[in-house]
């Protein structure tokens, strides 16, 4: 049995099947992204959605949707739903029998006699849209309509009718071109035998329900240029292609049977999670990068080297692995990395880059490290002591301080109305557990290679660093300060202080580390995660919902964040060994139950800190992932 087995009879409940999202990428930027009955909820939504070139980090939504209608007895049964205002229409998801997920996405109609299936596939490399059309039964002669809307806008925004979009279709081999706006790429959608009749028209009033419930413009008009039809006998496969290139309409069977013999089954938990790691990594031209979440996040400086070493490392990525660190250098900047497009407002991301070569060192050495990096992370740390932009300094105590007026610069990063709804400014618990695993790891590869000029001016460094944290830091509850300030230390109970425990070169004795993860147990840790904060602060917010700007003030205020597993789950098997095996197994096994679930075979960002902790967030998120993944590769090393 397939952990990926979906209820057939709740298939046309809407309430079940919207809140289950399937995606597929291309592995170069692109991806189809709707839910189990093809309603498109979001307006990140849509069969092909991509870059328009190979310089552009933005996606754009150029196919939105595909309606097929069967036509039989002159009769038509449209098998395609849509929300608008108050209602859906047409309903065809009354008509699904069947939904499967591997190899490819696969759903089963029946209407009266016809039995119509359709399944969906992502060309990987290309971006280049499959579905295939076969019909399993049918008593009388039926014919197959198929209808495209298109949207050609931006994925963060939604399109309205104008008098710009030129709706016109231009014949090609096996169908039509189309383009809807100048700067757009053509959009080819060609056919195995259907005949195109050119009606272009606007539809209005498209309506997506999670935009609503995200308080943002959930209503959009998509143009459709027309629509496909062809008559279709009992066996007989109709395979639609929608590309950005013209392609042979001859070798669309041998295309679809090749791709699809390439595809892995997905039948347990493990071959989901893998598969999902490897749709994170991103080639654009010469960069590649890790995507940070599904839909709608772009590459994250911070979140990239968080997330690498589980989604590559753990299943032989190596040499994915180094081509995304090898693209991230080439963009450095003053010592710090970009962490959403232009801009390089993380503290962190420099710090974290150490810690992933401390992953990547298990495999190529130390040698090979400190050939291929070395400059760089003598680079960062000159930069860091130097001070950076006015917003971090390393001060004669040796921690690092990090301000800024209207920037946040650690992973908690909300902001709203140009404030950072969870301020850290200061010395913060992980930058500066980060800041010293950075330098101990630097000194230790420094002075295996002989560069005593480094370890020379830095080797005192640690020992004041460590001093000074425990004073700066430690509590006498027997946990550490979230960060410390000119005026204070902040007693917050937070996740944060997990990771000082879980490093490499960590600060703490084991006593105190043994205190820490027993404070983090009892506030923060539910099976999704660690919470943000603890439930006994008043500012605590156990449900993730409402608006942008309420649920940016919710982000890190309680919220669960799987990614901090990873740092818990070593913390502890580094202090109890094999007796904790059977624990971090369990807390694996805690997600098998979501791989069928908001993100179809992935792991949510977020989840609600109040139970039953329900997914929210991006659908697939990376560090998500990869912190499952790491956790499992612990559990196999220690067996």
């Amino acid at each position: 049995m397939s952990v990926l087995d979906f209820d057939k009879g709740l298939l046309g409940n809407l309430e079940y099947s919207l809140k289950r999202e399937m995606l597929a990428t291309n592995r170069a930027g692109g991806y189809m992204s709707t839910t189990i009955v093809c309603c498109n909820t979001r307006k990140y939504h849509g069969l092909v959605v991509c870059p328009i070139d190979d310089s552009c980090e933005a996606n754009y939504v150029l196919l939105s949707s595909l309606d097929e209608t069967v036509v039989q007895h002159d009769q038509s049964f449209n098998l395609a739903i849509h929300r608008f205002p108050g209602t859906y229409e047409p309903r065809g998801h009354k008509y699904i029998t069947d939904f499967t997920y591997t190899p490819c996405p696969t759903i089963t109609y029946r209407v009266g006699g016809v039995v119509l299936r359709k399944e969906m596939l992502w060309i990987h490399s290309r971006t280049q849209l499959l579905i295939r059309y076969t019909l399993m039964e049918a008593h009388s002669p039926t014919t197959l309509k198929l209808r495209p809307f298109l949207a050609f806008r931006n994925v963060h925004t939604v399109g309205r009718a104008n008098m710009f979009a030129d709706g016109r279709s231009t014949p090609v081999e096996g169908g039509v071109r189309c383009c809807m706006y100048s700067d757009f790429p053509w959009l080819y959608m060609q056919t195995t035998g259907a005949e195109f009749a050119a009606a272009p028209d606007w539809y209005y009033n498209f309506e997506y329900r999670e935009e609503l419930d995200r308080g943002y413009p959930a209503h959009e008009d998509l143009l459709t240029p027309g629509y496909f039809e062809t008559p279709i006998e009992k066996g007989q496969s109709i395979i639609f292609s929608c590309s950005t290139e013209q392609v042979d309409p001859a070798r669309l069977d041998e295309d679809f049977a090749a791709e699809v013999a390439r595809r892995s089954d997905k039948i347990d938990f493990l071959s989901c999670l893998r598969h999902s790691a490897r749709q994170f990594i991103v080639r654009h031209g010469s960069r590649t990068e890790v995507v940070a979440g599904f839909p709608w996040f772009g590459r994250w400086g911070r979140d990239t080297f968080i997330a690498l070493p589980g989604v590559t490392l753990t299943q032989g990525g190596l040499e994915s692995c180094r081509a995304v660190i090898d693209t991230m250098v080439s963009e450095m900047r003053g010592g710090l990395f970009p962490n959403m497009g232009d801009a390089f407002n993380s503290v962190d991301a420099p710090l974290w880059f150490f810690w992933t070569l401390q992953q990547l060192e298990r495999q190529v050495g130390p040698k090979e490290i400190w050939k291929s990096y070395g400059s760089v992370m003598k680079g960062i740390i000159e930069a860091y002591m130097a001070g950076i932009q006015g917003i971090i300094a390393v001060h004669g105590n040796g921690m690092v301080w990090a301000s800024s007026p209207d920037r946040a610069l650690t992973w908690m990063d909300a902001m709203v109305d140009g404030v950072a709804t969870t301020g850290r400014d200061g010395y913060q618990v992980e930058i500066n557990a980060l800041w010293y695993n950075a330098l101990c790891y630097a000194l230790r590869l420094a002075g295996e290679a002989r560069d005593r000029a480094f370890t020379t001016r830095y080797r005192e460094l640690p020992d004041r660093l460590r001093k000074s944290f425990i004073e700066a830091f430690w509590l006498k509850d027997g946990y550490l300060a979230d960060y410390v300030n000119a005026d204070q230390a902040n007693f917050f109970i937070r996740p944060n202080q997990i990771i000082a425990c879980a490093l490499d070169n960590t600060m703490l004795m084991q006593e105190q580390i043994v205190s820490v993860i027993g404070v983090v147990e009892r506030h923060l840790l539910t099976p999704k995660g660690l919470r943000t904060l603890s439930p006994r602060n008043k500012l605590y917010e156990g449900r993730y919902e409402g608006d942008q700007p309420t649920r940016d003030r919710q982000y890190h205020q309680g919220t669960v964040w799987p990614w901090l597993l990873e740092f818990f789950v070593k913390a502890n098997i580094n202090i109890y060994g094999k007796a904790w095996l059977a624990r971090a197994e369990e807390i694996v096994q805690n997600f098998e139950e979501d791989i069928n679930t908001a993100g179809i075979g992935s792991i949510s960002e977020i989840y609600d800190g109040d139970p039953p902790h329900m997914p929210r967030g991006a659908v697939s998120q990376a560090w998500s992932v990869g912190a499952v993944l790491r956790i499992n590769q612990m559990i196999e090393e220690y067996r």
